[in-house]
């Protein structure tokens, strides 16, 4: 007899011999032996989980000779028939290479005919999300009313390209991965049947690799065994299955905790020259990192390690750990594959990974202090907070209340007191400032106002330079919050002289006053210098210095607009003409 592959000998022929999918074989056991079968049924799931099988179980269970029945008994001739796929009644549909209407309708045609030797005429339709939308236009009306004797099956691992019409019409069940357990249970029958010797370990290896599919399991187990002769061994799984083993991973992981950077590079580097994919690499990494996580806070719960065995070696790497670190581990492994997919440069991605992995803090002592901390702190708010209760409770205003209530009134208080104004500077700056000075301030004022930011600028819209000498001026504000605003802002003191500094070419000292406080400095200036109030042109007593008279002709300027100033500038005071509206 030719030799078959172990996952076409050891297809299960009966519910009982399926791995996993409790879920489903209950619900299809029960619809039989309470005779409430229904006409389609949709079974959806990843490749290898069991969808043909289930659904030739459940056609042999619906036809057997003692039935319809929960298990098919395998031994009737209708049994045996559809086992060997010579049934006439159980028709199998390959939707892949017969995606066509045509076929389609081949299959409508014949569905009115009575079985000719079973009970029901089953359809089993696999792969059939490929099926044409001409194709499935057809099968729809056929499939809301078949005849009674006809039940379709459809298999599918994409049943997102199944039109919601066709869905609707079917009972769906959603066959899931199996278990790495399922699996080597399953694989421990098999190799017992056939009398092959086995060690577990190298199992779970097979099983890690086949990510949930008892078919792409039974496919390595036998190339396993076909490599290894007589006898299976743990380095022939880890080089037909692509896989890592543990003791890799312990060295790598040893290397990370250890910061050794270049060490864990060089594992790297090792493991892609002998072949291994960098994509699988990072897979399995994020799986001995998870079996890490088991390790620290299940340490008993040893049955669930996919990579990593319970051996004291790997509990103490993992007590090294903090669950954060492993935490920040995994995600940073998981993006990592995630933007492998789109790259074709995968080496390169790991190592960068690699390299963040060593910087990630351990955080182990620092976590555990710092919770400490915060638990103490919580608890003193905590104790305070129902003290401060106890306090209202009996009517007591607490103190800290009081203070509170008082804190208002001196800030109030203060901010009554009005704005502090250096009036000796500002004597200062009158006693050596210029017309040409002020000048170059006015000449530039409307391009420092488009430059500050919108905020500062706001602040100025009722400012204006009023006296200047060669390293200072006067800013005069019309309303005294304006002013205050200006002189407690950090930001606006720090950035205003810069930005006139880059426009003059001076680092000017400002000096802020409010227009009250700036008019009496200014008549006591001009008191205390000897000159009349207004004289605009010359002065009583003709001994006057003509400093202090040009001086006084550059303050009476200061109604000046700056933006008239700057339009005087740009076109000349004999075309410039000022309306007051």
């Amino acid at each position: 007899m030719t030799y078959q592959a172990f996952y076409r000998a050891y297809r299960p022929q009966s519910f009982a011999e399926m791995s996993g999918q409790s879920h489903i074989k209950q619900t299809l056991q029960n619809a039989l032996l309470y005779n409430k079968t229904t006409h389609a049924y949709l079974f959806s799931g990843p490749r290898g989980t069991g969808k043909t099988s289930a659904a030739k179980i459940f056609a042999k269970a619906l036809n057997c000779e003692n039935g319809p029945t929960k298990e098919p008994c395998n031994t009737c001739e209708t049994c045996k028939s559809i086992t060997e796929g010579s049934n006439t009644d159980v028709i199998e549909f390959d939707a892949a290479s017969n995606s066509r209407v045509e076929e389609m309708r081949e299959i409508i045609e014949k569905v009115r005919f009575a079985p000719s030797n079973a009970r029901y005429k089953v359809y089993i339709i696999d792969e059939v999300h490929m099926l044409s939308t001409s194709a499935f236009n057809a099968l729809l009306k056929t499939l809301e009313e078949p005849p009674a004797h006809a039940v379709f099956i459809l298999a599918t691992t994409e049943p997102h390209k199944i039109p919601l019409t066709i869905i609707s019409r079917c009972q769906r069940f959603d066959f899931k991965r199996i278990t790495s357990s399922d699996i080597v249970s399953r694989m421990k029958e098999v190799l017992t049947d056939a009398n092959i010797e086995y060690d577990e370990t190298v199992l779970k290896i097979i099983a890690q690799a086949a990510a949930g599919g008892m078919r792409d399991a039974l496919s390595m187990l036998d190339q396993v065994v076909s490599f290894s002769g007589e006898k299976m061994t743990l380095e022939d799984a880890l080089l037909v299955t692509g896989s890592i083993g543990q003791d890799v991973f312990f060295q790598l992981a040893g290397a990370l905790i250890e910061k050794d950077v270049a060490k864990a590079l060089s594992c790297v580097e090792q493991l892609v020259d002998d072949g291994k994919d960098p994509v699988r690499l990072t897979e399995d990494f994020i799986t001995f990192y998870r079996d890490l996580l088991v390790l620290l806070v299940a340490p008993e719960q040893t049955e669930l390690l996919e990579i990593a065995t319970g051996d004291a070696m790997f509990h103490e790497l993992a007590s090294k750990f903090a669950e954060d670190t492993l935490y920040k581990s995994i995600s940073i492994l998981t993006n990592t594959q995630q933007e492998m997919r789109f790259s074709n440069h995968a080496k390169v991605y790991l190592e960068t990974a690699i390299i963040r992995l060593a910087q990630v803090p351990r955080g182990n002592v620092a976590t555990t202090e710092s919770n400490s901390e915060l638990e103490m702190k919580v608890r003193a708010l905590e104790s305070q907070l129902q003290q401060l209760q106890e306090q209202i409770s009996q009517g007591i205003v607490p103190q800290a209340n009081a203070g509170a209530q008082e804190q208002p009134k001196r800030q109030r208080q203060k901010s009554n007191a009005g704005v502090k104004v250096s009036s000796g500077r500002i004597q200062e700056i009158l006693k050596t400032a210029t017309k040409t000075d002020i000048q170059t301030i006015k000449s530039h004022w409307a391009t420092i106002l488009q430059l500050l930011q919108k905020s500062h600028a706001a602040l100025l819209n009722d400012a204006e330079p009023v006296a200047a000498s060669s390293g200072a001026f006067v800013l005069k504000f019309k309303y005294d919050i304006h002013c205050q605003m200006a002189m407690e802002n950090k930001t606006f003191s720090s950035s205003f002289p810069q930005l006139i500094a880059n426009l003059t070419g001076t680092m000017y000292e400002v000096i802020y006053v409010p227009e009250e406080n700036w008019l009496k400095i200014r008549e006591d200036f001009i008191r205390q210098n000897g000159l009349k109030q207004g004289n605009a042109g010359g002065t009583e007593d003709s001994s006057q210095p003509t400093e202090a008279m040009e001086l006084l002709q550059g303050m009476e300027e200061i109604s000046e607009d700056p933006l008239i100033v700057e339009a005087e500038k740009l076109f000349g005071k004999e075309f410039v003409e000022v309306h007051d509206d």
